[in-house]
C-alpha cells in the first residue's frame, strides 16, 4: 500500500478531516487535498505514484537542433570521419549555432536516437604509459602501412607525423617503399617543416640496418650527418609508436568510405584530400579539440640537438701489416681495420667519406673491404671466424 492510498482511505472511508490526516502523516494539507481531488476524478488510479518530472524544460534543445545533430552524425560517419559527440559540438560551433549544447547533451541525443551502442568497459588510462613531445619538431614518428587498389593490388603508404601536434607531414603511396624512397620523403619534409630534433621508427629494413649485420641504411647516415637522433621501438612493440599507428587507423577508416582507387595516382589524390582535412579541419581530442595545424603553429619549433657536421672526405695510403690490418685515425682515436692475413704487405688505398670506408688494392684496384666504421670499437673485425682462410 502506498502513502497516497493510505491518505485517501483515511479521508474517504474513515471520514477524518484533511488537516488531521496531514498532521498525523507529516505531509502538507495541500497534498492531501490534491490526492482526494485526484481520487474523485480518476478513482483507484490515484493510488499509483506519479513522476515528479516537469512537463516542460525551458533549457531543452529544440527538435530542429536534435535533427541537425543526427544529420552531422550520419554525414561524418558516411565519410569515414570521427563522429563523436565532441567532434559534432565543434562542427556546431563552426556553423554559428545560437546555443551550442554541451557534449553530454549531444551524447544523450545520440543515445536516445539509437546511434550509440553500449560497449564493455575499456582499459583505464593508467593501463599504459603515455608520452608526448613538448614541442613541435621535437620528435617525428614514421611508419609504413598497406592498402589495396580496386583490383586487389597491394600498395604501401609511408606516413610521417609530428609527435607533439599529430600534424601529418607526409603520406605517400607507392608499390613498394624502399630506403631511397624513405630518404626522399624525409628530405621533402625537411624542406617544408625544418629539421626535427629526433625521429622514432620501428626496426624495418628501410629505417635501420642494425638487426641485419649491423650495417647502416641511407636514412641513418643522413640523420646522423644532420645531427638528428634516430630512435627505434622495441621489436614487436608497436605501442611505442602509438601516434602514427593511430594515424594509420584514422586514415584507413576514411579511405574505406571513399570509392576504391584504380591507380596509385588516384589513391595519392585521396591521401592528399585526407591530409588537408586531418591537418586543418578535424578537431583532435588529444589537442583540446584544436586541429594539428593549430597545435603545430602554437609553439616554437625544436631544433636538432647536435650541430650539423659536413662529410669529411680523404684518401689514406697504407701498407697491410703481417696481421692483415691497417690503421687510420677517426675522432682522435687510432682505429684498426682487419683485411685478412692473405693481404699482408699489400699497398692499399683507403677511400674515406666520414665513417664509410672502401679499401682497394693500390696496384690492381681490387676492392678488399667495404665498411661503415663503428666509432665505439677500436678494432673493426671482418666478421668471420678466426684462423687461416679455407682452401678452395
Amino acid at each position: 500500500m502506498s502513502l497516497a492510498e493510505l491518505v485517501i482511505i483515511s479521508v474517504k472511508v474513515e471520514g477524518r478531516s484533511k488537516s488531521e490526516v496531514a498532521r498525523d502523516y507529516k505531509i502538507s494539507r495541500y497534498w492531501v487535498q490534491q490526492l482526494v481531488k485526484r481520487y474523485e476524478g480518476e478513482g483507484e488510479a490515484a493510488f499509483t505514484s506519479r513522476s515528479r518530472r516537469p512537463h516542460s524544460n525551458p533549457r531543452a534543445i529544440s527538435l530542429d537542433l536534435e535533427d541537425q545533430i543526427v544529420r552531422l552524425r550520419k554525414d561524418l560517419s558516411k565519410k569515414g570521419l570521427d563522429a563523436g559527440a565532441e567532434t559534432i559540438r565543434t562542427h556546431l560551433q563552426r556553423a554559428d549555432v545560437d546555443r551550442v549544447p554541451a557534449t553530454s547533451t549531444i551524447w544523450r541525443v545520440l543515445t536516445r536516437r539509437g546511434f550509440v551502442t553500449a560497449q564493455p568497459r575499456k582499459r583505464p588510462k593508467r593501463a599504459g604509459t603515455r608520452f608526448q613531445a613538448d614541442l613541435p619538431n621535437e620528435r617525428w614518428q614514421a611508419d609504413v602501412t598497406h592498402w589495396h587498389l580496386v583490383d586487389g593490388t597491394r600498395v604501401e603508404i609511408h606516413n610521417i607525423i609530428d609527435d607533439h601536434s599529430r600534424l601529418a607531414l607526409r603520406s605517400i603511396a607507392r608499390p613498394t617503399t624502399t630506403g631511397t624512397n624513405v630518404l626522399t620523403d624525409f628530405r621533402a619534409a625537411f624542406r617544408r617543416h625544418g629539421f626535427p630534433r629526433s625521429v622514432l621508427t620501428d626496426n624495418g629494413a628501410v629505417y635501420t640496418g642494425k638487426p641485419r649485420r649491423g650495417g647502416r641504411v641511407a636514412l641513418e647516415i643522413e640523420l646522423d650527418l644532420l645531427g638528428i637522433r634516430l630512435h627505434h621501438s622495441r621489436p614487436c612493440h608497436p605501442q611505442t609508436q602509438g601516434k602514427v599507428e593511430r594515424f594509420h587507423q584514422t586514415m584507413k577508416k576514411w579511405l574505406a568510405a571513399q570509392p576504391a582507387p584504380a591507380t596509385i595516382t588516384a589513391l595519392q589524390h585521396q591521401l592528399d584530400r585526407f591530409m588537408r582535412y586531418y591537418n586543418s579541419v578535424r578537431p583532435h581530442r588529444a589537442l583540446d579539440r584544436r586541429t594539428p595545424a593549430q597545435a603545430y603553429a602554437a609553439r616554437a619549433k625544436a631544433l636538432p640537438a647536435k650541430p650539423s657536421i659536413p662529410v669529411h672526405y680523404r684518401v689514406r695510403r697504407d701498407k697491410v701489416d703481417n696481421g692483415g690490418v691497417i690503421t687510420l685515425r677517426y675522432d682522435s682515436h687510432l682505429r684498426h681495420l682487419g683485411l685478412g692475413r692473405e693481404h699482408h704487405s699489400k699497398r692499399v688505398l683507403a677511400l674515406i667519406a666520414d665513417r664509410y670506408i672502401r679499401v682497394v688494392d693500390q696496384e690492381t684496384g681490387e676492392l678488399l673491404r667495404e665498411l661503415t666504421l663503428d666509432p665505439t670499437k677500436d678494432y673493426q673485425p671482418l666478421g668471420r671466424k678466426p684462423g687461416p682462410p679455407r682452401k678452395t
